[in-house]
C-alpha cells in the first residue's frame, strides 16, 4: 500500500534576527479533497534560521502516520541540506561543519533527520516572498504569532 501524498509548506519569521521568532505550516492533502491544516507559534527567543526549521519539524511532527511529503520551503539551507546531503556529513562527522565547527541548531537537525526517517521527503524549495500562495500563507502566519507574541510580551 502506497503512502499518502501531504503537501507541505514551511515557513519562518524572525524580528529582529536573533530575537522574536514565528513559524508556520500549511499542510494539504490532495487525497483529502485537498484537506489543509495550519499551524503556527512564536518563541521570544530565537533565529530566522531556527524558525524556518521549527516549521519543517512541526508540520511533520503533525502527521499521524508515514506519508509521502513534498516539502515547500523558501529556505535553501534546510532543502540544500538534504538535497545535497550536507545532513548526511554532518551525522558522519560527529555533527560537525567540514570546519570542523559545531553544526548550529543541532538540537533541530536531529529532530528533523529523525522524521525524515519516517516519511519519504521531497524537498522543494520556492522563492520567498514571492508568487507561491500557500508560502505567502505561511509567511503571513509566522508574522502574526511572532507580533502577537510580541504584543503579548509588552504587557506582561
Amino acid at each position: 500500500m502506497s503512502k499518502p501524498l501531504v503537501h507541505i509548506y514551511t515557513d519562518g519569521a524572525c524580528s529582529p534576527n536573533p530575537g522574536i521568532g514565528g513559524w508556520a505550516a500549511v499542510l494539504i492533502s490532495p487525497q483529502h479533497d485537498n484537506y489543509r491544516k495550519e499551524l503556527s507559534d512564536a518563541e521570544e527567543q530565537s533565529t530566522n534560521n531556527r524558525m524556518e526549521l521549527t516549521a519543517v519539524i512541526r508540520g511533520l511532527e503533525s502527521l499521524k502516520f508515514p506519508c509521502e511529503v513534498k516539502l515547500h520551503t523558501d529556505s535553501k539551507y534546510i532543502q540544500q541540506a538534504f538535497t545535497k546531503k550536507w545532513i548526511e556529513t554532518w551525522k558522519k562527522n560527529g555533527w560537525m561543519t567540514k570546519n570542523r565547527k559545531p553544526v548550529l541548531n543541532q538540537d533541530l537537525w536531529k529532530a528533523l533527520s529523525f522524521l525524515t526517517e519516517t516519511h519519504d521527503v521531497e524537498w522543494i524549495w520556492v522563492k520567498g516572498h514571492s508568487s507561491n500562495e500557500e508560502n505567502n500563507r505561511c509567511d503571513e502566519l509566522a508574522v502574526q504569532a511572532r507580533k502577537e507574541l510580541a504584543n503579548r510580551l509588552k504587557y506582561k
